[in-house]
Protein backbone atom coordinates (compact mmCIF):
# COMPACT_ATOMS: atom_id res chain seq x y z
CA UNK A 1 0.00 0.00 0.00
CA UNK A 2 1.56 3.21 -1.06
CA UNK A 3 1.65 5.71 2.07
CA UNK A 4 4.01 8.49 -0.07
CA UNK A 5 3.10 11.86 2.45
CA UNK A 6 3.49 14.60 0.25
CA UNK A 7 1.70 16.48 3.12
CA UNK A 8 2.90 17.22 6.97
CA UNK A 9 0.32 15.00 8.39
CA UNK A 10 2.18 12.33 9.66
CA UNK A 11 1.56 8.31 9.39
CA UNK A 12 1.30 6.12 11.99
CA UNK A 13 2.50 2.39 10.64
CA UNK A 14 0.37 1.02 13.62
CA UNK A 15 0.43 -2.04 16.09
CA UNK A 16 -0.78 -4.65 13.72
CA UNK A 17 -0.16 -6.05 10.09
CA UNK A 18 -2.67 -7.43 8.12
CA UNK A 19 -2.47 -11.03 8.38
CA UNK A 20 -4.78 -13.39 9.87
CA UNK A 21 -2.87 -13.65 13.26
CA UNK A 22 -2.63 -9.75 13.78
CA UNK A 23 -6.51 -9.58 12.50
CA UNK A 24 -7.25 -12.09 15.48
CA UNK A 25 -5.12 -10.09 18.00
CA UNK A 26 -6.74 -6.69 16.37
CA UNK A 27 -9.94 -8.07 17.10
CA UNK A 28 -9.17 -9.37 20.85
CA UNK A 29 -7.77 -5.59 21.64
CA UNK A 30 -10.83 -3.94 20.36
CA UNK A 31 -13.09 -6.71 23.10
CA UNK A 32 -10.82 -5.83 25.67
CA UNK A 33 -11.18 -1.83 24.98
CA UNK A 34 -15.24 -1.97 24.70
CA UNK A 35 -15.19 -4.37 28.27
CA UNK A 36 -13.34 -1.15 29.44
CA UNK A 37 -15.55 1.16 28.10
CA UNK A 38 -18.61 -0.88 29.27
CA UNK A 39 -16.90 -1.47 33.10
CA UNK A 40 -15.37 1.72 33.72
CA UNK A 41 -19.25 3.34 31.77
CA UNK A 42 -20.79 1.07 34.68
CA UNK A 43 -18.38 2.04 37.99
CA UNK A 44 -19.17 5.88 36.97
CA UNK A 45 -22.73 5.33 36.86
CA UNK A 46 -22.94 3.00 40.12
CA UNK A 47 -21.01 5.46 42.05
CA UNK A 48 -23.22 8.73 40.76
CA UNK A 49 -26.59 6.92 41.26
CA UNK A 50 -26.12 4.63 44.41
CA UNK A 51 -26.14 7.41 47.77
CA UNK A 52 -24.16 4.86 49.60
CA UNK A 53 -21.11 5.23 47.34
CA UNK A 54 -21.42 9.16 47.99
CA UNK A 55 -17.81 9.34 49.58
CA UNK A 56 -14.61 10.61 49.13
CA UNK A 57 -12.66 7.36 48.12
CA UNK A 58 -15.42 6.19 45.05
CA UNK A 59 -15.37 10.04 44.42
CA UNK A 60 -11.68 9.53 43.58
CA UNK A 61 -12.97 5.94 42.07
CA UNK A 62 -15.22 7.87 39.89
CA UNK A 63 -12.27 10.19 38.23
CA UNK A 64 -10.06 6.80 37.93
CA UNK A 65 -12.73 5.55 35.35
CA UNK A 66 -13.39 8.91 33.59
CA UNK A 67 -9.94 9.11 32.96
CA UNK A 68 -10.07 5.69 31.55
CA UNK A 69 -12.68 6.20 29.35
CA UNK A 70 -11.89 9.44 28.14
CA UNK A 71 -7.93 7.51 27.79
CA UNK A 72 -9.53 4.60 25.74
CA UNK A 73 -11.57 7.27 23.48
CA UNK A 74 -8.31 9.01 22.55
CA UNK A 75 -6.60 6.12 21.16
CA UNK A 76 -9.05 3.32 20.32
CA UNK A 77 -11.65 4.90 17.64
CA UNK A 78 -8.54 6.38 15.90
CA UNK A 79 -6.29 3.35 15.95
CA UNK A 80 -9.34 1.06 14.63
CA UNK A 81 -10.02 3.45 11.80
CA UNK A 82 -6.28 3.54 10.65
CA UNK A 83 -6.20 -0.48 10.27
CA UNK A 84 -9.81 -1.06 8.97
CA UNK A 85 -9.14 1.54 6.39
CA UNK A 86 -5.86 1.72 5.74
CA UNK A 87 -5.78 5.52 6.17
CA UNK A 88 -2.88 5.60 8.55
CA UNK A 89 -2.52 9.73 8.24
CA UNK A 90 -2.69 12.22 11.05
CA UNK A 91 -2.86 15.87 10.97
CA UNK A 92 0.17 17.91 13.41
CA UNK A 93 -3.59 19.16 14.87
CA UNK A 94 -4.47 15.35 15.71
CA UNK A 95 -1.39 14.32 16.40
CA UNK A 96 -0.67 17.47 19.19
CA UNK A 97 -4.44 17.00 20.18
CA UNK A 98 -3.29 13.07 20.96
CA UNK A 99 0.14 13.76 23.11
CA UNK A 100 -2.35 16.46 25.11
CA UNK A 101 -5.09 14.10 25.92
CA UNK A 102 -2.94 11.11 26.90
CA UNK A 103 -0.47 12.89 28.79
CA UNK A 104 -3.49 15.17 30.47
CA UNK A 105 -4.77 11.74 31.80
CA UNK A 106 -1.95 9.69 32.30
CA UNK A 107 -0.40 12.38 34.54
CA UNK A 108 -3.93 13.32 35.95
CA UNK A 109 -3.80 9.72 37.36
CA UNK A 110 -0.30 9.95 38.62
CA UNK A 111 -1.62 12.16 41.30
CA UNK A 112 -5.09 10.52 41.70
CA UNK A 113 -3.72 7.15 42.69
CA UNK A 114 -1.61 9.41 45.00
CA UNK A 115 -4.86 10.70 45.93
CA UNK A 116 -6.07 7.65 46.27
CA UNK A 117 -3.54 5.62 48.62
CA UNK A 118 -3.86 9.17 51.05
CA UNK A 119 -7.55 8.05 51.22
CA UNK A 120 -6.72 4.63 51.80
CA UNK A 121 -3.72 5.55 54.97
CA UNK A 122 -5.75 7.88 56.56
CA UNK A 123 -9.02 5.24 56.53
CA UNK A 124 -6.52 2.41 58.19
CA UNK A 125 -4.45 4.78 60.56
CA UNK A 126 -6.47 7.39 61.32
CA UNK A 127 -10.00 5.82 61.03
CA UNK A 128 -11.34 7.78 63.82
CA UNK A 129 -10.24 11.43 62.03
CA UNK A 130 -11.23 10.21 58.56
CA UNK A 131 -13.60 12.76 57.97
CA UNK A 132 -11.50 15.79 58.96
CA UNK A 133 -8.50 14.48 57.35
CA UNK A 134 -10.30 13.13 54.01
CA UNK A 135 -12.97 15.81 54.10
CA UNK A 136 -15.03 16.69 50.75
CA UNK A 137 -13.02 20.35 50.04
CA UNK A 138 -9.84 18.80 50.63
CA UNK A 139 -10.98 15.59 48.03
CA UNK A 140 -12.44 18.05 45.39
CA UNK A 141 -9.02 20.10 45.80
CA UNK A 142 -6.42 16.77 45.19
CA UNK A 143 -8.66 15.97 42.45
CA UNK A 144 -8.84 19.85 40.75
CA UNK A 145 -5.19 19.40 41.14
CA UNK A 146 -4.56 16.17 39.67
CA UNK A 147 -6.59 17.39 36.17
CA UNK A 148 -4.79 20.42 36.48
CA UNK A 149 -1.21 18.94 36.47
CA UNK A 150 -2.08 16.41 33.94
CA UNK A 151 -3.05 19.17 31.80
CA UNK A 152 -0.27 21.59 32.15
CA UNK A 153 2.06 18.88 31.52
CA UNK A 154 0.72 17.55 28.60
CA UNK A 155 -0.08 21.44 27.12
CA UNK A 156 3.58 21.73 27.25
CA UNK A 157 4.70 18.51 25.99
CA UNK A 158 2.37 19.09 22.88
CA UNK A 159 3.11 22.04 22.00
CA UNK A 160 6.78 21.67 22.63
CA UNK A 161 7.14 18.55 20.42
CA UNK A 162 5.05 19.97 17.73
CA UNK A 163 7.24 22.91 17.66
CA UNK A 164 10.05 21.22 15.71
CA UNK A 165 10.70 20.87 12.49
CA UNK A 166 10.37 16.94 10.91
CA UNK A 167 11.89 14.99 8.48
CA UNK A 168 10.26 14.63 5.11
CA UNK A 169 9.32 10.68 6.05
CA UNK A 170 7.08 11.83 8.76
CA UNK A 171 6.48 8.06 9.99
CA UNK A 172 5.64 7.21 13.10
CA UNK A 173 6.10 3.38 13.69
CA UNK A 174 3.46 3.51 16.51
CA UNK A 175 -0.42 3.70 16.73
CA UNK A 176 -0.97 6.58 18.49
CA UNK A 177 1.34 9.69 18.87
CA UNK A 178 3.17 9.59 21.55
CA UNK A 179 5.76 12.57 22.41
CA UNK A 180 8.99 10.27 23.46
CA UNK A 181 8.18 8.28 19.42
CA UNK A 182 7.28 12.12 17.96
CA UNK A 183 10.60 13.49 18.67
CA UNK A 184 12.58 11.13 17.77
CA UNK A 185 11.52 12.19 13.92
CA UNK A 186 12.75 15.74 14.33
CA UNK A 187 15.40 17.17 12.44
CA UNK A 188 16.79 19.23 15.41
CA UNK A 189 18.78 18.92 18.44
CA UNK A 190 16.07 17.41 21.09
CA UNK A 191 18.34 16.75 23.93
CA UNK A 192 17.02 20.42 26.04
CA UNK A 193 13.61 19.21 25.42
CA UNK A 194 13.89 15.52 26.45
CA UNK A 195 16.31 16.59 29.47
CA UNK A 196 12.82 18.42 30.77
CA UNK A 197 10.67 15.85 29.97
CA UNK A 198 13.00 13.78 31.84
CA UNK A 199 12.22 16.35 34.88
CA UNK A 200 9.01 16.33 34.28
CA UNK A 201 8.57 12.47 34.63
CA UNK A 202 10.14 12.68 37.89
CA UNK A 203 8.34 14.94 39.07
CA UNK A 204 5.18 13.53 37.49
CA UNK A 205 5.92 9.73 38.45
CA UNK A 206 8.31 9.51 41.04
CA UNK A 207 7.42 12.12 43.22
CA UNK A 208 3.41 10.55 43.40
CA UNK A 209 5.43 6.94 43.44
CA UNK A 210 7.38 8.20 46.55
CA UNK A 211 4.74 9.04 47.97
CA UNK A 212 3.10 6.21 47.99
CA UNK A 213 5.10 4.03 48.63
CA UNK A 214 6.10 5.45 51.83
CA UNK A 215 2.10 5.94 52.77
CA UNK A 216 1.81 2.36 52.07
CA UNK A 217 4.59 1.43 54.41
CA UNK A 218 2.98 2.96 57.15
CA UNK A 219 -0.75 1.04 56.19
CA UNK A 220 1.35 -2.65 56.40
CA UNK A 221 2.62 -1.21 59.81
CA UNK A 222 -0.34 -0.29 61.02
CA UNK A 223 -2.40 -3.16 60.10
CA UNK A 224 0.30 -5.76 61.85
CA UNK A 225 -0.29 -3.60 64.82
CA UNK A 226 -4.20 -4.12 64.86
CA UNK A 227 -6.12 -7.11 65.38
CA UNK A 228 -9.70 -6.16 64.42
CA UNK A 229 -11.36 -7.22 61.44
CA UNK A 230 -12.34 -3.79 60.08
CA UNK A 231 -8.28 -2.64 59.65
CA UNK A 232 -7.89 -6.18 58.00
CA UNK A 233 -10.71 -5.29 55.62
CA UNK A 234 -9.50 -1.72 55.06
CA UNK A 235 -6.32 -2.97 54.08
CA UNK A 236 -7.76 -5.47 51.64
CA UNK A 237 -9.32 -3.08 49.87
CA UNK A 238 -6.16 -1.42 50.53
CA UNK A 239 -4.34 -4.09 48.23
CA UNK A 240 -6.23 -3.69 45.53
CA UNK A 241 -5.43 -0.34 44.37
CA UNK A 242 -1.40 -1.35 45.07
CA UNK A 243 -1.78 -3.75 41.82
CA UNK A 244 -3.42 -0.72 39.90
CA UNK A 245 -0.28 1.35 41.37
CA UNK A 246 2.37 -1.56 40.64
CA UNK A 247 0.51 -2.00 36.69
CA UNK A 248 0.12 1.90 35.85
CA UNK A 249 3.71 3.38 37.09
CA UNK A 250 5.73 0.12 36.09
CA UNK A 251 4.36 0.98 32.09
CA UNK A 252 4.75 4.57 32.56
CA UNK A 253 8.19 4.51 33.68
CA UNK A 254 9.16 1.70 31.06
CA UNK A 255 7.51 4.25 28.37
CA UNK A 256 8.69 7.77 29.29
CA UNK A 257 11.92 7.28 31.37
CA UNK A 258 13.83 4.80 29.58
CA UNK A 259 17.67 6.15 28.49
CA UNK A 260 17.26 6.63 23.77
CA UNK A 261 19.47 4.42 23.23
CA UNK A 262 17.43 1.66 24.99
CA UNK A 263 13.73 2.23 22.98
CA UNK A 264 12.23 -0.63 20.42
CA UNK A 265 9.37 0.80 18.72
CA UNK A 266 7.53 -3.31 19.18
CA UNK A 267 8.66 -2.99 23.11
CA UNK A 268 7.11 0.65 23.01
CA UNK A 269 3.78 -0.48 21.43
CA UNK A 270 3.29 -3.33 22.91
CA UNK A 271 3.52 -1.17 26.52
CA UNK A 272 1.69 1.56 25.19
CA UNK A 273 -1.31 -1.00 24.49
CA UNK A 274 -1.01 -2.01 27.79
CA UNK A 275 -1.05 1.13 29.73
CA UNK A 276 -4.20 2.41 27.37
CA UNK A 277 -6.23 -1.00 26.88
CA UNK A 278 -5.27 -3.42 29.58
CA UNK A 279 -4.68 -1.54 32.41
CA UNK A 280 -7.85 0.65 31.69
CA UNK A 281 -9.96 -3.04 31.66
CA UNK A 282 -8.66 -4.13 34.71
CA UNK A 283 -9.23 -1.58 37.11
CA UNK A 284 -13.51 -2.23 37.21
CA UNK A 285 -12.49 -5.60 37.73
CA UNK A 286 -10.22 -4.91 40.29
CA UNK A 287 -12.22 -2.50 42.53
CA UNK A 288 -15.40 -4.37 42.08
CA UNK A 289 -14.67 -7.55 42.34
CA UNK A 290 -12.95 -7.27 45.83
CA UNK A 291 -15.28 -4.47 46.89
CA UNK A 292 -18.93 -5.32 48.42
CA UNK A 293 -20.13 -2.19 48.50
CA UNK A 294 -19.69 -1.57 44.65
CA UNK A 295 -21.14 -5.33 44.10
CA UNK A 296 -24.21 -4.67 46.01
CA UNK A 297 -25.07 -0.98 44.33
CA UNK A 298 -24.79 -3.39 41.36
CA UNK A 299 -26.95 -5.59 42.96
CA UNK A 300 -29.54 -2.92 43.50
CA UNK A 301 -29.05 -1.66 40.13
CA UNK A 302 -29.88 -4.74 38.14
CA UNK A 303 -32.57 -5.65 40.97
CA UNK A 304 -34.16 -1.79 40.17
CA UNK A 305 -33.95 -2.22 36.41
CA UNK A 306 -35.49 -6.29 36.57
CA UNK A 307 -38.27 -4.39 38.28
CA UNK A 308 -38.83 -1.20 35.56
CA UNK A 309 -38.81 -3.80 32.94
CA UNK A 310 -41.44 -5.64 34.59
CA UNK A 311 -43.53 -3.04 35.49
Amino acid sequence: MDMTNTTSDFILLGLFEHTAAHLLLFVMVLTIAFSSLVGNALMLLLIHWDPRLHTPMYFLLSQLSLMDVLLGATIVPKMSADYLTGKKFISPVGCGLQIFVSLTLGGGESFLLAAMCYDCYVAVCHPLRYHILMSWPLCQRMTLGSWFLGAADGLMQAAATLSFPYCSAHEMDHFFCEAPTLVHLACADTSVFENVMYICCVLMLLVPLSFILTSYGFILFSVLQMRSGEAHKAFATCSSQLCVVGLFYGAALFTYMRPKSYRLANHDKVVSAFYTVFIPALNPLIYSLRNSKVKGALKRWLGKCAALSHG
